[in-house]
C-alpha cells in the first residue's frame, strides 16, 4: 500500500506594517515602506515555496495620548497597488491583502481584487477586516457611523455583494456575434444587488481572474468572527500560537463548519509566529530574550500598559510592580488599537495573577503576554516544533511575521525550510500556478445569489 502522505505545512509571511515586532535598532534593519524592502521579502518567501504573501492595513495611524504612536509605521503605501507590483517581480507567490469592509464599497474593492487577480494569473486575496471605532471614521467623514454590533452583517453583506460582481461575468448564454464570429456574452457584467446595507446596480467592468474568486481570509476571533470564518471565510489567520490554545481554537472553528455544508479542508487556520533560529537552541534562546527586550522597550512597556488601564501610567517604573490601580473602562489612551477595547478589568486581573505567580515587572509581563517568539531554537528543533504543531491539531500552518525587514526571513528559508521538505511537510516545487492550488482549496462556492439577495432584503 503506497504511504499516507503526510499533513503539509502551510507558509506564509507578512511584512510588519502595523503592529511593534520590527527591532528598529538592528544595524540590518531596513526600510519597511520601499519597493525594495517588499520585493526581497516576497521573493525570499517564494524562494521557500511559500503559499503567499501578506500585507495588513491600518486606515489611520495609531495615536497615544495625542500623539502619533512611536512604534507604528508611517508612510506605508496602500496594499493592492503593492501587490500588483509584486505580481511583476514573482510567478507563483500568493498575494493577499486586507481591505476594510467598513469604510469601501463592493463594487471598488471587487474590480481592484478581480483586476489583482488577473495580472498575478490567479494569485489573489482578500483578507476581510471591519473596523468599530470613530477615530478610524474621520478618514472617511462617517465617524462612528456603523454600530459595532452591524459590522460583521455589512461585512457578510459587501462580501456576498463583491462575489454576484465576480460572478457577473459568468452568468448569461454564450451566443455568436454575427461580424466576427466570436462567441460573446451580452449580458456579462450585469449585477442589481438589493440589501441592507447595499443598494448598487450596474455592469461591472472587470471579468474575474483565474481563481473565479480571490481567496478569501479573515481574521476575527470573537464568535460571530468565528462563525462568520465558518460561513464563509477559507483562511483563518490566528493569535492563538501557544499549543492549548491554538487546539482550542482549531477545533471550535472547525467543527462549525459542518453546519455550512463545509469540511475540515475547505478552511485553513494559520497563527502568526515568530521564528528565532541560531546553531544551537541555547545561542536561539539567548537570541530571542534579547529580541523581546528590543522591542517592548521600557516606553513600549508602559504604552501597553496604559492601553488597558486607561490611564496615564508614565510615574511608573517599567522594572517595578503592577499599578494598584483599577483600569479606567471609558478611557482610551491608544487610539486605533483594537487589541483592549473590551473586558479590560479582566485582562488586568488576569495580568496581575500572572505577575504575582511569576514576580514579574511591568516590562517582563508585557514581554510574557506579547513579546515572546513562537519557535526558538537549531534549525532542527523549529523544524520538528513547527511539524508537531501542525500534526497535532493545532494549525494547518503559519503566517511568519520576521523581526527584520527585508532579511528576517532568510534564515528560515535557507535552513529551515529544507528540514521541512526533508520531512515531506512542505512543497519542493509548486505543483500548480494559482493561490488555491497551493492552498490545496476547491474553487469558489457555487452560490444562488437570488436567494441570497431575498435573505439579505
Amino acid at each position: 500500500m503506497p504511504a499516507t502522505r503526510k499533513k503539509q505545512v502551510h507558509l506564509a509571511v507578512q511584512l510588519p506594517g502595523i503592529n511593534n515586532v520590527t527591532v528598529w535598532s538592528d544595524p540590518r534593519s531596513g526600510s519597511q515602506i520601499s519597493v525594495d524592502s517588499f520585493i526581497r521579502l516576497a521573493r525570499t518567501a517564494e524562494r521557500g515555496r511559500f503559499d503567499f504573501f501578506f500585507l495588513a492595513e491600518g486606515l489611520r495611524v495609531r495615536e497615544h495620548k495625542g500623539r502619533i504612536y512611536d512604534l507604528d509605521v508611517v508612510g506605508r503605501p496602500e496594499n493592492l497597488t503593492v501587490l500588483s507590483a509584486l505580481a511583476a517581480v514573482t510567478t507563483h507567490l500568493g498575494l493577499a491583502a486586507t481591505v476594510n469592509a467598513t469604510f469601501n464599497e463592493p463594487y471598488e474593492v471587487a474590480r481592484r481584487l478581480a483586476t489583482l487577480d488577473r495580472l498575478s494569473g490567479g494569485r489573489a486575496a482578500w483578507n476581510v477586516v471591519t473596523s468599530h471605532d470613530a477615530f478610524t471614521g474621520e478618514n472617511f467623514r462617517r465617524g462612528g457611523f456603523l454600530p459595532e454590533a452591524d459590522r460583521y452583517t455589512r461585512a457578510a453583506e459587501f462580501l456576498t455583494t463583491a462575489r454576484e460582481l465576480w460572478d457577473s461575468w459568468a452568468e448569461g448564454d454564450l451566443r455568436a456575434d454575427t461580424a466576427t464570429g466570436e462567441f460573446v456574452r451580452p449580458g456579462a457584467g450585469r449585477f442589481a444587488h438589493r440589501g441592507q446595507h447595499f443598494d448598487i446596480s450596474g455592469r461591472f467592468t472587470t471579468p474575474s481572474g483565474p481563481q473565479g474568486h480571490p481567496v478569501i481570509i479573515q481574521a476575527g476571533e470573537s464568535d460571530a468572527g468565528r462563525e462568520f470564518a465558518a460561513s464563509d471565510a477559507e483562511v483563518v489567520f490566528s493569535r492563538y500560537n501557544r499549543i492549548d490554545a491554538a487546539r482550542q481554537f482549531y477545533r471550535d472553528v472547525k467543527r462549525r463548519l459542518a453546519r455550512y455544508g463545509r469540511g475540515p479542508d475547505d478552511l485553513l487556520i494559520l497563527p502568526t509566529a515568530g521564528v528565532v533560529v541560531a546553531d544551537t537552541d541555547a545561542d536561539a534562546a539567548a537570541h530571542a530574550e534579547e529580541i523581546s527586550r528590543e522591542l517592548v522597550s521600557p516606553q513600549t512597556a508602559i504604552a501597553h500598559l496604559e492601553a488597558v488601564w486607561g490611564r496615564d501610567l508614565s510615574a511608573y517604573d517599567p522594572d517595578g510592580p503592577l499599578p494598584d490601580v483599577e483600569p479606567e473602562d471609558d478611557a482610551h489612551l491608544l487610539e486605533g488599537h483594537s487589541a483592549f477595547r473590551k473586558g479590560r478589568g479582566e485582562t488586568a486581573r488576569r495580568w496581575r495573577e500572572l505577575a504575582a505567580e511569576r514576580n514579574l515587572s511591568i516590562r517582563e509581563l508585557v514581554i510574557e503576554v506579547g513579546g515572546r517568539r513562537t519557535f526558538v531554537g537549531s534549525p532542527r528543533t523549529v523544524a520538528d516544533a513547527i511539524d508537531h504543531f501542525v500534526r497535532t491539531g493545532g494549525a494547518d500552518g503559519f503566517v511568519l511575521v520576521p523581526h527584520l525587514t527585508p532579511g528576517g526571513l532568510d534564515d528560515f528559508v535557507d535552513r529551515v525550510v529544507p528540514l521541512l521538505q526533508e520531512k515531506g511537510v512542505h512543497r519542493d516545487e509548486y505543483t500548480g500556478t494559482t493561490l488555491r492550488d497551493h492552498l490545496g482549496l476547491p474553487g469558489p462556492p457555487v452560490r444562488d445569489h437570488h436567494d441570497e439577495k431575498e435573505a439579505s432584503a
